[in-house]
């Protein structure tokens, strides 16, 4: 037991991920856990792997795998490329530097498009990359739809239209780690050939399944890919797959969970919860205006609907500033990143959240703020309530 006092009420978690669980979710993996070999099971597979296409919004299959979402970047590499292969990717912050690495290591060739990290991907550039590539040497195209150490988005049908500009052949594949029931994605009509993600940010899971959406174009590389693969190699898991089942144990309790999430998400609609999403970004970003602060996102285009990072002054840190809000509010804030680290923090504003958390969340980064010393305006939490007055709409109204 802690010698800490207890905490009345709940912690406000409004870091990017993981976000908080619902309580039906919660509720739905609580059951017993099944024969995972067995007829009952089978048909919690068989319902799982069918209802999570239409969250990738594909035909095609979708791999689940018990791994954080590092694994399905490393699934999506192994199972396609070979060993030399070059794969073009974008520099737009923590994350896609990670993915560089990761393909270093597995014996790939990474070239990386520079950014300041104050935007998301210039298609235009990939296109032009790709124009010079004659010989076709680059293997694919991977990039982060949604950055999550810096708050910017990337606009995917804008990079498959450079791709197809460019009349190259080069796989897409993208990160939707973050992004994934959080803002619109199209696997199939997007052309993206390997969609990653993880169940711990708009999906409201625990940490610990991620996912790999197929495309035909990505099987077919699949069958002369040469990078070694075994706890991620796609054959074993589609054969097992076909029937309902896994090819190694699965992670059952949080597949009862996937379920009650899809369900939840559609039980609002897809169209709803990225309205909700970016409404609730927007109202975030009016606060930090107010404040005087500065969004880390330079570019109004590339806003993430998931996460606002803010930029502290000059001479202020702000995991100092982090501190100040868990000890007196008890709420965690994200941490910057690599080169935002001590330069920035992170309001997460994605998941099974609504207004009046987003308010509260709001209320104690203010408050913060004045007793961290650090100098700013007040009416932020003013502004934000204002906004979401303006567009307030009663649920019967938005359901009509």
């Amino acid at each position: 037991m802690s010698n800490e006092p207890r905490r009345p009420g709940r912690h406000f978690l409004q870091i990017p991920g993981p976000t908080p669980v619902p309580e039906r979710i919660l509720n739905a993996m609580s059951q017993q856990i099944l024969d995972h070999r067995g007829p009952a099971f089978q048909k919690l597979g068989q319902r799982v792997l069918a209802s999570a296409r239409t969250i990738f919004k594909t035909t095609n299959p979708v791999v689940i795998f018990p791994s954080s979402g590092t694994g399905a970047w490393e699934a999506a590499l192994v199972n396609t490329l070979s060993p030399g292969d070059k794969v073009l990717m974008v520099e737009t912050g923590q994350f896609a530097v990670l993915w560089k690495q990761m393909a270093e290591r597995l014996g790939l060739t990474p070239e990386m498009i520079p950014t300041d990290w104050r935007i998301g991907v210039d298609a235009s550039l990939i296109e032009a990359r790709l124009t010079k590539d004659k010989a076709h040497e680059i293997k694919a195209v991977c990039v982060v739809h949604n950055e999550t150490s810096t708050g910017c988005r990337t606009w995917l049908e804008e990079v498959r239209k450079a791709i197809d500009a460019a009349s190259h052949p080069a796989l897409l594949m993208v990160d939707t780690i973050s992004s994934l029931g959080v803002m619109d994605l199209r696997h199939d009509e997007w052309g993206i050939d390997v969609t990653i993600s993880g169940s711990q940010k708009g999906l409201m899971l625990p940490p610990a399944l991620s996912f790999n959406a197929i495309s035909q174009k990505a099987l077919a590389a699949a069958k002369t890919a040469k990078l070694a693969k075994s706890y991620f190699a796609w054959d074993d898991m589609l054969a097992n797959n076909a029937n309902g089942f896994f090819p190694y144990t699965p992670a059952t309790g949080l597949l009862y969970g996937l379920c009650e999430a899809i369900d939840m998400l559609h039980e609002e609609g897809l169209d709803n919860v990225y309205a909700r999403h970016e409404r609730l970004a927007e109202a975030t970003r009016r606060a930090v205006r107010a404040w005087g602060l500065d969004i880390w996102c330079r570019d109004a285009k590339y806003y993430s609907p998931a996460v606002t990072a803010v930029a502290t002054p000059d001479g202020h840190n702000a995991d100092a500033f982090r501190k100040v809000v868990l000890d007196t509010f008890n709420m965690s804030l994200g941490t910057g990143l690599n080169k935002l680290a001590g330069k920035a923090f992170r309001i997460g504003h994605l998941g099974d959240t609504n207004e009046l958390t987003i308010l509260g969340a709001l209320a104690g980064v203010e408050m913060s703020l004045g007793l961290a010393g650090i100098p700013h305006k007040k009416g932020g939490v003013d502004a934000a309530m204002a906004y979401f007055a303006e567009t307030a709409q009663p649920a019967a109204a938005k359901a009509a």
